[in-house]
């Protein structure tokens, strides 16, 4: 199945479940986070679809008349998740990204956090306020489902609701001011998470995860060559903290971002990225780049009668 949050007439969301190619469903939630929130979430979207099934036909998804429901055409996508109270990422996962970055494969994954203020909808224009290095980074990210905590691998493969595609857009040159990478991960609005969440039976194998900028291929990687898998990866992470339904993991880029090209290329004002993972979904993100007195002002040193003890 799969499910998504739009935004509606109201400055709202809600969650839907997907019919077909055609149409969406709402369902009685905000956005897909307090669906997962509720342990029979999965009764519920069962029963919805149910009522649309034809007695002739079950699983043809035929809407009863009256029914309320959403023209594909016609759907705006709000961040998957966006009140997620977890956003975690890992860097540095596919051989071929961590080579390119001139390291060695980790024993243990890289991993920083996010806000759910980073999040942002699957074509939402991506505003940039005070960097001049913007890359971008393609990746697949696994939707949790259930509370998973000190987890072994197979429980957490179990606690998966779903996945979706996402894109780690990262201001280098904030990022590379100290060794921490939070704040060039971090800003507002600049992650774009969706377009839908799709269920683990209705996906195999391993997923190809592709990266245009432009319509020019710069990534294209397979999951299958993750040094972390989704399930090690919410395994390793429920140990030291409890994810919950709702919580998001980015579980990293191929090879092919900006920084490791030579000479190293940035995203400019006007470009479009598409982050596509097939089977699941496409984001296509128009990215602005402003330069403002705000951002300069943080870069300037703090004076006598601004600084503070501590």
């Amino acid at each position: 199945m799969k499910l998504a949050t739009l935004r509606t007439s109201g400055d709202g969301t809600t969650a839907v479940i997907g019919l077909g190619a055609d149409a969406f469903l709402p369902l009685p939630y905000s956005n897909v986070g307090a669906l997962l929130a509720d342990p029979n979430w999965r009764a519920t979207v069962g029963a919805a679809i149910g009522a649309t099934d034809s007695p002739e036909r079950p699983g043809a998804n035929v809407v009863p008349k009256g029914t309320a429901v959403i023209d594909a055409g016609n759907a705006v996508f709000a961040p998957l998740v966006p009140e997620a109270g977890k956003v975690i990422c890992c860097g540095l996962n596919y051989g071929d990204h961590i080579q390119e970055m001139g390291r060695d494969l980790p024993e243990y994954p890289t991993l920083f956090a996010k806000h759910a203020d980073t999040l942002t909808g699957a074509t939402d224009t991506v505003e940039i306020l005070g960097s001049e290095k913007v890359d971008w980074e393609a990746e697949l990210a696994v939707v949790v489902g259930s509370v998973l905590f000190q987890a072994s691998e197979e429980q957490a493969q179990d606690g998966i609701a779903g996945y979706t595609v996402a894109n780690d857009v990262s201001m280098r040159d904030w990022q590379n001011r100290t060794l921490q990478w939070f704040q060039g991960k971090a800003f507002d609005a600049t992650t774009p998470v969706g377009p839908v969440l799709v269920t683990p039976e209705d996906v195999t194998g391993g997923f190809e995860v592709r990266g245009y900028v432009n319509g020019e291929l710069v990534q294209a990687g397979n999951t299958r060559t993750l040094v972390f898998s989704p399930a090690r990866l919410l395994s390793y992470i429920s140990q030291f903290t409890i994810l919950r339904p709702g919580d998001l993991v980015l579980t990293g880029t191929p090879g092919g971002v900006g920084m490791g090209m030579i000479p190293p290329r940035f995203l400019q004002d006007g470009d479009v990225l598409t982050t596509e993972i097939p089977g699941i979904g496409r984001l296509e993100n128009t990215i602005r780049i402003h330069q403002n007195e705000g951002a300069a002002a943080m870069r300037a040193p703090v004076t006598a009668t601004t600084a503070t003890k501590e």
